[in-house]
């Protein structure tokens, strides 16, 4: 885990304003004319911490170097309370000065395979390759009680070793299909972050930090060319914190 950095916060505004520092220090180190390409998740933390970012939003921030696509979708239209990206729209992109030709959301509302072909295009287009692969500058991640993360569950870690740079994902309870990010883009990004907070997520969090089982998708996630950061609040960080 020499890659990897593990970052304790007290709060979740204060793991958000950590994460509004970050982007804003990636902007400026970028070359003039280049895009920062970022892949968003969907779920309660993302939203609190894009509902921080927006609100503390100062305008000194340039949006227009951003590009955003997102991790993973649930195949539903983009007015569904379900939708991460109405989530997005909701708690972050009305809110800030982003061009709509910056954002690159998955049409969940159209056929998933076709979908997948479609995303993995636009992603090919808009991404620059590096390893034969899109890498992206920032992924940012979320992991479920289950272990999961991005819409690879347990059971799926085939999706790691996919050729592919988007699949068609089944939820093993609900049967909802999602487009989802294969393991091997994720792993090839220049900083792959997990956000994780709340008393629900700290028994996940020990397992997946402690490598007690590789079955979880979320242990997976080992950068090959790039920087691991976990991002964790106190209450998400309880088993962990004596050996940190």
């Amino acid at each position: 885990m020499d890659n990897t950095e593990i970052v304790v916060f007290p709060t979740v505004d204060r793991l958000a304003e950590n994460v509004a520092g970050l982007l804003n220090t990636k902007i400026s180190e970028a070359a003039h004319g280049e895009y920062l390409t970022i892949a968003l998740s969907g779920g309660s933390t993302p939203k609190r911490i894009f509902n921080y970012i927006s609100s503390h939003d100062n305008g000194k921030t340039d949006w227009k170097k951003l590009k955003f696509f997102w991790i993973d979708e649930r195949c539903v239209p983009p007015d569904d309370d379900e939708s991460n990206f109405k989530m997005t729209r909701l708690s972050l992109l009305e809110n800030i000065a982003i061009p709509d030709e910056n954002i690159y959301r998955i049409y969940g509302e159209a056929d998933p395979e076709k979908e997948a072909v479609r995303y993995s295009s636009m992603i090919a287009e808009n991404v620059p390759f590096e390893n034969n692969l899109p890498r992206f500058d920032i992924i940012l991640l979320g992991v479920g009680e289950d272990g999961h993360t991005a819409s690879i569950f347990p059971g799926n870690t085939a999706m790691f070793q996919s050729a592919k740079i988007c699949e068609v994902a089944t939820h093993p309870q609900s049967g909802q299909q999602r487009i989802t990010l294969t393991g091997q883009v994720i792993n090839n990004a220049g900083q792959v972050i997990f956000m994780v907070t709340g008393p629900g997520k700290a028994g996940i969090v020990a397992k997946i930090l402690k490598d007690e089982n590789t079955d979880l998708p979320a242990t997976l996630v080992k950068p090959t060319h790039g920087q691991l950061t976990w991002l964790i609040d106190s209450d998400a960080a309880k088993q962990i914190t004596s050996e940190l």
